[in-house]
């Protein structure tokens, strides 16, 4: 979607629309059924159905949302592989937040070669004194 914010107005492409249907079991999660259609609403039978899985997962920090694609034909497919693609897209989740820690932490702040570096403290005694 374009940004209005530089002077084009947001559109939609008519080619890639879905209808959006939500199932939830209330306790585990949500599957999305996103169908294909035309312009005019009809079923576009040309391009297939897609299932996404959606869950949350507590953090110390509070709940993260997690989408994923469920590789299914039929909303009992989508069912029957919601728990194993919840559990692989939670690890990877994690590993991702783990190496974004990583970087943050191995993070340093070098100063700039020009004006941040700390002066020699034998610089600023000349003789035992303080140079003015």
């Amino acid at each position: 979607m374009s940004s209005t914010t530089d002077g084009r107005q947001a559109t939609m492409d008519s080619t890639q629309l879905y209808h959006e249907e939500t199932f939830t079991d209330r306790k585990v999660g949500t599957i999305r059924r996103l169908t294909p259609v035309a312009a005019d609403g009809s079923a576009d039978s040309a391009r297939p159905v897609i299932f996404v899985g959606q869950a949350q997962v507590m953090t110390p920090m509070g709940a993260v949302p997690i989408s994923f694609e469920l590789d299914a034909a039929t909303l009992n497919a989508a069912i029957d592989k919601f728990g194993a693609a919840a559990e692989a897209a939670v690890h990877q989740t994690m590993r991702e937040l783990q190496e974004l820690r990583r970087e943050q932490a191995s993070s340093l702040v070098i100063p700039d070669a020009a004006g941040g570096a700390l002066p020699n403290p034998s610089d600023l005694l000349r003789d035992g004194r303080p140079r003015r």
